[in-house]
């Protein structure tokens, strides 16, 4: 994981920059509530709230980001005032919060800013319970989260808005039906159905924690598609969890909640946690998990006792969502992984159009936001097909052909970015060759995703060393290498046939 981890392709180095920016953006916030005279736990959840603001808010623009970013407050706050008046009140409590949870699922259907939305919906909700928010604190949490959101919102719109420069890619959104067969209304009812899992056994362990157990439900279904990408998640969010308790055990109680350390330490956090969100998950826990272990150290009440019990309560979450995905409305990882490995070969082809376009001179052609979005759809694919790699996987031949996948589509984007750093070079220059190999990158696309009986790709011509377009050839030509070697593995995956039934 830790190999992975560091040598994850990060094109315009927006991980580093978009996890250093988030330091800056709550580091910023939690602050100016701190100089304000906000209480602690105000400050927390004015920190929370940038944090998730930064995190979740990925509409395609930036204008776009900015009025999701002034909408979260409209959606949070009178979730927060309704969960701060039902403390007393349990059966309602557990009613509601299970009633924002089904809306704030259902809420992905609208896209990146239903999902960010209903993100921040259920989060404050969380924190209510998390902080044991009153109705008498309400207005210092208020204000905190919108000086919160102001601060973060300087940061990634005015003082290092390095999407102007880098378009951000569109989040690529699954495919779904109608009615229930919906991505989105079928998550919601399986989310709806784990948290109340979760809440009620999670109940059991701890009157007072229980939370925990239903934040883990709900954020296992957070990006997932099918039943194999929810329970490997699962899995997952538990490794990181188990990693995090020790480290919170030994970096967090020995500091007793020193001002000083703890505020070190939780930029380091949240800068993990932004670094590593798209490349792992079980590291990204490790960090929320230290994280919440230093908060719990500054609220005072952090003991071996409080981490074990998280721990407890992470593993009722993850059991709850395993069982809804296994029994309620299951969906295949073979349905979902075909739809998806379908989508990146599309986005190859778009990028090397576009390159080769940009070499011709043609205005306007660029393949860096294609490629962006490439990246995206193939960490959709490893997603997809984590169930398949996974070491606890028996069936071997499955599991060595979604490998084989796996590595050819990584040779594809690497071939492509060499591709589009060659077509970037103004001294590059266009050759007939090029619009030949072009074509038979298309060609080859086509039959990969829409395959006929004994059709295979061409086989690439040999790369001539001789032109100042050379470059490019060469990353075409081993381009097409790995677009013929994928016709195997995918002719022979089970979500081949049972795509096209």
């Amino acid at each position: 994981m830790l190999k992975r981890l560091f040598v994850a392709p990060d094109p315009g180095r927006l991980r580093l920059r978009s996890a250093a920016r988030s330091v800056v953006g709550v580091g910023g916030a939690v602050a100016v509530c701190g100089v304000t005279g906000h209480s602690l736990v105000a400050v927390i959840t004015g920190g929370l709230a940038a944090l998730l603001a930064l995190f979740t808010v990925t509409d395609s623009d930036v204008r776009a980001q900015a009025l999701t970013t002034g909408l979260l407050p409209a959606v949070g706050f009178p979730v927060l005032a309704l969960a701060s008046a039902l403390h007393e009140m349990p059966l309602v409590r557990d009613a509601a919060f299970l009633a924002v949870i089904g809306a704030g699922v259902y809420a992905r259907r609208w896209g990146p800013r239903g999902n960010a939305l209903g993100i921040f919906a259920f989060m404050m909700f969380f924190v209510a319970q998390f902080l044991h928010a009153t109705l008498i604190q309400l207005t210092g949490f208020f204000t905190a989260v919108v000086l919160a959101l102001l601060v973060s919102s300087a940061v990634r719109f005015g003082l290092w808005c390095f999407e102007r420069r880098y378009p951000p890619a569109a989040v690529p959104a699954p495919a779904g039906g109608r009615g229930l067969g919906r991505a989105t209304t079928r998550q919601a009812i399986q989310a709806t159905a784990a948290c109340g899992f979760a809440l009620e056994v999670g109940q059991v362990l701890s009157h007072d924690r229980w939370y925990w157990a239903v934040g883990t439900a709900w954020w296992i279904f957070v990006n997932t598609a099918s039943r194999g990408e929810t329970l490997v998640r699962g899995f997952r969010r538990v490794v990181g969890t188990v990693l995090g308790i020790p480290a919170g055990l030994l970096i967090a109680v020995p500091l007793h909640g020193n001002l000083v350390g703890t505020a070190i330490l939780v930029a380091v956090c949240v800068f993990g946690i932004f670094y590593t969100a798209a490349v792992s998950y079980s590291w990204m826990i490790f960090a929320v998990t230290l994280m919440i272990s230093l908060l719990y150290g500054l609220l005072g009440v952090l003991n071996p006792e409080l981490l074990v019990l998280r721990l407890a309560e992470t593993g009722v979450g993850a059991l709850g969502a395993a069982i809804a995905v296994l029994l309620v409305l299951p969906v295949t990882t073979h349905v979902t992984t075909h739809a998806w490995i379908q989508r990146a070969l599309s986005r190859v082809h778009e990028c090397t159009a576009q390159a080769a376009a940009q070499l011709a001179g043609t205005p306007g052609a660029d393949p860096q936001p294609h490629i962006a979005e490439l990246e995206l759809l193939l960490g959709r694919v490893r997603l997809s097909l984590a169930p398949l790699v996974h070491p606890l996987n028996p069936l071997r031949a499955r599991k060595a052909r979604a490998r084989k996948v796996l590595a050819l589509l990584d040779d594809c984007a690497r071939e492509v970015r060499g591709l589009a750093l060659v077509a970037a070079d103004p001294d590059a220059s266009h050759d007939d060759r090029l619009t030949a190999a072009c074509w038979r990158v298309q060609s080859a696309v086509e039959i990969l995703t829409t395959p006929q009986p004994g059709a295979t790709p061409a086989a690439p011509a040999p790369a001539q060393r001789s032109t100042a377009a050379y470059p490019a050839l060469a990353h075409l030509h081993d381009l097409e290498h790995a677009l013929a070697e994928l016709v195997s593995p995918l002719n022979h995956a089970p979500y081949a046939a049972s795509a096209n039934a």
